[in-house]
């Protein structure tokens, strides 16, 4: 299995974080599948980090093989998506972009992509108009919608595929809109699409 994470695709985003440049194409980046969490497990804050930040985000599943996919056929290989968090170690981030070198120790440390329950496409009327949300503690701290993103869930797939073969199982975090927040001991995170709590954890 591969975890594939789509960054700078939510201008809301983008600007809480003051970054000035726009991406011509995705920016993609993978996490180990040991950064998943499933099934409700708790998150423990490692050692490593001071600044772990949550980035809520929808989650598509490929369903079948795939390479080169032409992006009016994208559609076809993903039936069921859910919410997931992209859990990055800010400070670390922060630090390693200062020095010029990668970032892959900030974002896909083992427990760094927390999914919830994948739900049918079928459920919703148009992919492309998808509330999500995240609730910290009883409190509505992230939002989205899945039409405000540069690049849709189709022309994701069909870029990743270029260069990587898609494969059944495979997932795709597909990009955080603004309100991303730090996370601490004791905290109740709740993910949402539409009225559907699909993710549901605590922080240890």
């Amino acid at each position: 299995m591969k975890i594939f994470a789509i960054g700078l695709n939510y201008d809301s985003h983008n600007k809480e974080m003051n970054r000035s440049f726009e991406a011509s194409e995705p920016v993609v980046f993978m996490k180990p599948d040991t950064s998943l969490l499933r099934n409700g497990n708790p998150f423990f804050l490692p050692d490593f980090s001071e600044r772990i930040e949550y980035e809520t985000e929808i989650v598509v599943k490929i369903n079948r093989l795939g390479r080169n996919i032409a992006q009016k056929f994208a559609h076809r290989y993903y039936d069921e998506l859910t919410v997931g968090i992209d859990f990055t170690a800010r400070d670390l981030q922060m630090k390693q972009k200062q020095k010029g070198l990668p970032w892959e120790i900030s974002k896909s440390f083992d427990g760094s992509a927390p999914i919830g329950e994948f739900v049918n496409k079928s459920d919703f009327e148009d992919v492309n108009n998808i509330d999500f949300r995240l609730d910290l503690n009883g409190n509505t701290v992230q939002q989205g919608n899945s039409g405000d993103m540069i690049y849709s869930f189709d022309k994701i797939i069909a870029y990743v595929s270029q260069f990587f073969t898609l494969k059944i199982g495979d997932l795709i975090y597909t990009g955080t809109p603004a309100g991303v927040g730090t996370v601490s001991i004791d905290d109740h995170l709740q993910g949402y699409i539409e009225d559907k709590k699909l993710l549901d954890f605590k922080i240890k």
